[in-house]
This record gives C-alpha cells, sequence and structure tokens, in this order.
C-alpha cells in the first residue's frame, strides 16, 4: 500500500479559474462571464484642501450579461433613437 500523500488546498483563484493552466485569454474571458465591479475614491484638492469628492463604482462584464434581451439589431435601435433625438431637438427649436 502506497502512503497517502496530503492534498494541497486550492486556491480562491483555482476555484474560480480552474485546474489548468489559464492564459491571460481565459481570465479575461472569465471575468467578463462573471462580472467585476471596481470601485474607488477619487479626492481632488490645493493646497491641503479637498475640494470634490468622488466615489466611483465600475461595473465590467460581457454586454449579454447585462442586457441579455438584446437582439443582434443594437446598432440599429441606436442609430434610430438617434435620429428621432435629432428630429425632436429640431422641432422645438
Amino acid at each position: 500500500m502506497s502512503p497517502r500523500t496530503p492534498t494541497r488546498r486550492r486556491t480562491e483563484a483555482e476555484e474560480i479559474l480552474g485546474p489548468e493552466d489559464a492564459s491571460l485569454l481565459d481570465i479575461v474571458d472569465n471575468l467578463l462571464t462573471k462580472g467585476v465591479v471596481l470601485t474607488g475614491d477619487l479626492t481632488l484638492g490645493l493646497a491641503q484642501i479637498d475640494l470634490v469628492y468622488a466615489r466611483v463604482s465600475v461595473l465590467l462584464s460581457a454586454a449579454d450579461r447585462v442586457l441579455p434581451g438584446e437582439s443582434i439589431d443594437f446598432m440599429e435601435r441606436h442609430h434610430e433613437r438617434r435620429e428621432m433625438r435629432h428630429v425632436r431637438r429640431r422641432s422645438r427649436a
């Protein structure tokens, strides 16, 4: 009987990416599929006085995850809405 080798506990990255070697493309694909939220604080100041404070949150995700009901003709609808906005602006002026 062979001695039992202790199993190493998988890291959090290995649980997410899987046991195989992951390339940069695999990592980016996995991040976009699952989505990532980046948050941060931005402070603009002058002479040790804070003038502007902003809390920023950015969602990075694949478009089909955020807008699952969108069809292929997204750009066509975008151009139609844009044209309608221009027509409304012209009629108001």
